[in-house]
């Protein structure tokens, strides 16, 4: 656990696919799995609460689509380029092993010769992660301003499951571990963080922070590469109550730290999963639903750029929230959880 003194958040900016995709276009696509198990078009909507996601084109590398969500943040927010000390590419979605997806995120950026460059990854936690990294380093003095992105494309891993589905004889439990692929969007973000000064004290400011981790549940979500595409297998009901039990311990020791209660936020952003997963999170930490701001609705799951373009779509629609007591709650599969205090 701890406390931030003098790190804001200077600017976001975030970049959305062109591509809509429906829950029941998506349902269509799998006519051949619906037909022979008997399925009615509309379960997925009805059971994730999810209306459409968005996607790019297949072949988008993460790197594009978080350059493009950097390059809106440079000229929106009037940063120069050259002034940037480090950048961290944060997102699930990679171009390759080596070199680090940050590499091709700098280049198109234009940033300079002196910047940092890292990946850091943690499933749909990185944002969060890179986040309090980098804010330490601020906070440290090691360096004065950082970039975070995060792009996440989640078309391969649905084109993928869709073809794997059609085209076995799996039948109705067999299909499950495969269901949570549905629920995946697209999207990407960055963030500039920097130390506070007179002229920036206005902006949100990292305050508190708190953690907790239990790996006793790393096989309960897995995803890799299959037959040149991504794949993933999910028990979607176990990841729930574990995710619930490790965000239950991540909050306790929160309001521990930033000593709130449970209604001391005026603004809650959870990691967006969809329905079942935000109405088990508000149920188990015991604060007002009315507080929480989703996109899940519209983006469906974009990894680990839920949280953070989910919180920057709140702070474009009401101005207010900058400077409200806001607490982002993150969880990872793995698994792990992450909570950070705004304005405290």
């Amino acid at each position: 656990m701890m406390s931030f003194k003098q790190v804001v958040v200077e600017k976001m900016a975030y970049s959305l696919p062109p591509h809509i995709v429906s829950s029941k276009e998506l349902e269509g696509t799998l006519a051949p799995l619906y037909q022979r198990l008997n399925l009615q078009i509309g379960r997925l909507e009805l059971m994730t609460g999810i209306e459409e996601r968005r996607f790019w084109d297949s072949h988008q590398q993460a790197s594009q689509s978080s350059a493009e969500a950097g390059i809106k943040l440079l000229k929106e927010g009037e940063i120069d380029p050259n002034k940037v000390d480090l950048l961290i590419h944060s997102a699930v979605c990679r171009d390759r092993l080596e070199p680090a997806t940050a590499s091709y995120v700098h280049n198109l950026m234009g940033l300079g010769q002196n910047t940092q460059i890292l990946d850091v990854s943690n499933a749909c936690l990185g944002f969060l992660n890179a986040l309090i990294l980098g804010g330490s380093m601020i906070e440290q003095g090691m360096i004065d301003r950082a970039i975070i992105v995060a792009g996440e494309n989640g078309k391969p891993l649905v084109d993928e499951t869709v073809r794997l589905l059609n085209e076995s004889k799996f039948d109705r439990k067999q299909i499950k571990p495969f269901f949570a692929n549905l629920t995946i969007g697209g999207g990407a973000v960055a963030w500039s963080i920097c130390r506070e000064n007179k002229t920036n004290s206005c902006l949100p400011r990292l305050s508190q922070f708190a953690s907790s981790t239990d790996t006793s549940h790393n096989k309960l979500c897995e995803g890799d590469q299959s037959m040149g595409g991504m794949l993933m297998q999910t028990d979607s009901e176990e990841l729930l109550h574990a995710g619930i039990r490790v965000a239950t311990h991540a909050w306790n020791k929160f309001l521990q730290v930033t000593k709130w209660n449970p209604q001391s936020p005026q603004l809650i952003v959870t990691h967006q999963v969809g329905k079942a997963h935000q109405q088990e999170i508000e149920k188990a930490l015991g604060y007002d639903s009315r507080k929480s701001f989703n996109t899940y609705k519209s983006l469906g799951n974009c990894g680990s750029v839920s949280l953070p373009i989910t919180y920057t779509l709140a702070c474009e629609q009401n101005k207010d929230f900058p400077q409200m007591k806001s607490a982002l709650l993150g969880i990872g599969s793995g698994l792990s959880s992450l909570m950070l205090a705004l304005n405290n």
